[in-house]
């Protein structure tokens, strides 16, 4: 398997969560949580990348290297190509931005997002098949389309593919046959890639769904798309989330 870094943003501030990437889980940190589990997946490193004194302080009690950003990035993208500048990544290294909050993250699933990045894919991502009906109605499940190569056609927030005759039909049970594919917030990018985001144009689409990735699609980049069929274990964005974790660790 091609060699590749993971980075884990993560800041300090949480609307819902305060300093939830130091919440404790069986005596560890969450960012020290998210960063092992990245290392399970057989990447050459694993850099935290953050805005907070007290998260680079955390991770180097636990071992975990960790590198302080500017505290203004727009976006957890934006932040991890300031870091792969500090580390003096070559061009076509392979990176992975694992989110600081999910602490449960499936190892393989990095493992094999990563490796669908080459030369003439700058980025990929995951997805996996939905069978729950509200679940395909909901605007905060995001939908990705694929084409036959397995490359990202449209990210939405709305239920697509719609399925035409099913829906006109019911709408009270999924179709026979229809899965659609739920995102999964896990991205990897050969990192000449990932310098240059910063500087595309920011696309209408991205404004109107509130999704990033669509940045890319709208400039005319690829996005290679490695399906599941598990549902990963979900990240932590509530209370609730962190309790049922910290089960997990306990």
């Amino acid at each position: 398997m091609p060699s590749f870094v993971a980075i884990v943003p993560a800041r300090l501030a949480s609307t819902r969560l305060p300093n939830k990437p130091l919440a404790d889980l069986g005596g560890k940190p969450m960012v020290v949580r998210t960063a092992e589990r990245a290392l399970l997946s057989g990447a050459s490193q694993v850099v935290v990348a953050t805005d907070h004194a007290d998260i680079l302080a955390a991770c180097r009690e636990h071992g975990v290297q960790a590198v302080m950003t500017r505290p203004d990035h727009p976006s957890g993208t934006d932040r991890i190509a300031e870091v792969s500048v500090a580390l003096g990544l070559a061009d076509d290294a392979v990176v992975v931005n694992v989110q600081g909050d999910e602490p449960l993250i499936d190892p393989g699933l990095i493992a094999s997002t990563a490796a669908l990045v080459g030369d003439k894919v700058p980025m990929a991502t995951a997805a996996h098949p939905i069978h729950d009906l509200q679940e395909v109605f909901n605007p905060n499940v995001v939908k990705v389309v694929l084409d036959k190569a397995g490359r990202a056609m449209y990210f939405s927030r709305a239920t697509i593919p719609w399925h035409r005759d099913g829906f006109a039909a019911s709408r009270d049970k999924l179709p026979a046959g229809y899965a659609p594919l739920r995102h999964i917030g896990l991205y990897a990018y050969r990192n000449d890639f990932l310098k240059a985001y910063p500087r595309l144009d920011i696309s209408p689409l991205e404004q109107i769904e509130a999704l990033e990735q669509l940045r890319v699609l709208w400039n005319g980049y690829p996005i290679a798309v490695h399906v599941t069929e598990a549902m990963p274990a979900p990240g932590v964005d509530t209370e609730e989330d962190l309790i049922r974790v910290r089960k997990f660790y306990s």
